[in-house]
């Protein structure tokens, strides 16, 4: 039987979970968490503890990805834990949540930061409001909303589906540029905004006026903004993927987890905390472009607008890198005969599987009608850690069905880790759901985000049955 080589360093390992962490969301999502706490020194926690629970769940997708490194995934490791309809579950979630909506909310990143340079067009409220679609217990879709960021979002995952229907190699050609540009963006706003000293180190513990100190409000309020810094630091379970081509696992493979994963953590840390040196947290959690808005205050137009432009550039090439390897899920999905044939189709000329780009696109494109970036990343995220929660309990089914078998890496602190990760999970889940259902009631939200995530997976119950029967017809 062939086997992985083991090629990569520790280094590699460290450069591997950096350019798959560090994405869109520092750019977007610390306004938004720092609306949900109104505590710069809260919101500094959020960061710590989102890191140290993604860094357990990293070596505990690490063991799972050195025990069945041959795999690449999470499809195969829950057929190999739970069976064909859990595995199928998880893919179907994959495309219709998971994928599709990151795809989507990296896009509308893109679309929001090229305001800077372009204003885009809007509708009237009137009209914005004329066309809604409404799910019973979920909430109202204004399609017309914001119309103009969502357009240009639609533009850009067309454009990036097009270019990889007609090359892979086009496709991937420019990823690691992209993974430097980003660390050396938040690098450059970091440095620039410190070394100003234009701002005010007290506005990095000066809570709001609208702080709400009762400790039930707090508490949810730091499930909430965790779930920004859950969206930041997700990609961490890629490593575990290639655990068979990592030299040393027993060594490489946590330190390049902890070391990557450290790294990401400080400089979402350091971003954060420049953005509190320049703007007080009520004007941070107002701020719609907070990178650039915390960079024009030191430099004018030319410094927002150059941030602006690393970040139109680096959510350019997290929307391309996102799309080759999504659209591989309905098209394998279709392979196995769980999906419908059209979709496994290989384009004749390109030998690319442009079907499956196609459905992702079209499916992409009514996400972001439907959706905004806070939305599509809230229920991305919702939905990725309740099978996280199963796929840390797989560890200990994984142990059971394999006890004789020699790991390249076995976890440190077990059982202790996966039962803390498990637990975090369901509370993180449960209080998710208390948050958005309360949250609609209360008429601050149009739409039960995480019930509306759930709603869309559980489509693929019906259609695992569906395509099962029609496999035994």
């Amino acid at each position: 039987m062939a086997h992985l080589e083991r090629k990569l360093g520790l280094w590699a390992a460290v450069s591997i979970v950096i350019g798959s962490v560090i994405g869109s969301s520092i750019f977007m999502k610390p306004a938004t968490m720092a609306a949900q706490l109104s505590s710069p020194l809260m919101l500094l926690a959020v960061w710590v503890v989102a890191g140290v629970i993604s860094l357990f769940g990293g070596m505990i997708n690490a063991e799972v990805g050195c025990a069945m490194p041959e795999t690449g995934g999470q499809y195969t490791y829950f057929k190999y834990m739970y069976g064909n309809f859990f595995a199928y579950l998880f893919g179907w979630s994959s495309f219709v949540v998971i994928d599709t909506a990151s795809i989507s909310a990296i896009a509308f990143v893109f679309a929001q930061y090229s305001e800077y340079f372009v204003r885009l067009p809007h509708f009237s409220a009137a009209i914005e409001r004329s066309i809604p679609v409404v799910i019973p217990y979920i909430g109202r879709f204004y399609l017309l909303e914001n119309i103009g960021v969502k357009g240009v979002a639609i533009v850009l995952i067309v454009i990036f589906s097009w270019i990889n229907v007609r090359s892979v190699k086009a496709g991937g050609a420019v990823q690691v540029f992209f993974s430097i540009l980003k660390v050396a963006a938040l690098m450059f706003l970091i440095a620039s905004i410190f070394f100003s000293g234009k701002g005010h180190l007290g506005n990095l513990t000066t809570a709001s006026s609208a702080f709400d100190h009762s400790y039930w409000h707090q508490f949810t309020a730091f499930i909430a903004a965790t779930t920004g810094a859950l969206a930041a630091y997700d990609g961490w379970n890629n490593l575990g993927f290639i655990g068979g081509e990592i030299k040393q696992p027993q060594k490489n493979i946590p330190r390049g987890l902890i070391i990557g994963l450290l790294l990401c953590m400080l400089l979402y840390v350091l971003t954060t905390e420049a953005y509190l040196y320049m703007m007080p947290v009520d004007e941070m959690k107002n701020s719609k472009l907070v990178a650039s808005d915390a960079l024009f205050k030191i430099m004018g137009v030319g410094g927002g607008g150059l941030i602006a432009a690393l970040v139109l550039i680096s959510t350019a090439g997290c929307t391309n890198s996102n799309i080759l390897p999504c659209s591989r899920v309905i098209y394998a999905m279709s392979h196995e005969k769980n999906f419908f044939a059209f979709a496994g189709k290989v384009n004749p000329r390109y030998s690319t599987p442009s079907n499956a780009l196609w459905f992702q696109a079209a499916w992409g494109t009514i996400l972001v009608l439907i959706g905004s970036f806070d939305m599509l990343m809230d229920m991305f995220v919702f939905i990725t850690w309740i099978f996280y929660g199963f796929a840390a309990y797989g560890i200990f089914i994984l142990r059971r069905k394999m006890p004789g078998r020699q790991p390249g890496y076995r976890l440190k602190g077990y059982p202790y880790l996966p039962v803390i990760f498990i637990l975090f999970s369901a509370l993180y889940v449960v209080i998710t759901l208390y948050n958005d259902i309360s949250n609609y009631i209360a008429g601050t939200s149009q739409i039960i985000v995480s019930v509306f995530g759930l709603v869309l997976a559980a489509i693929g119950i019906p259609l695992y049955w569906y395509f099962n029967k029609r496999k035994l017809s």
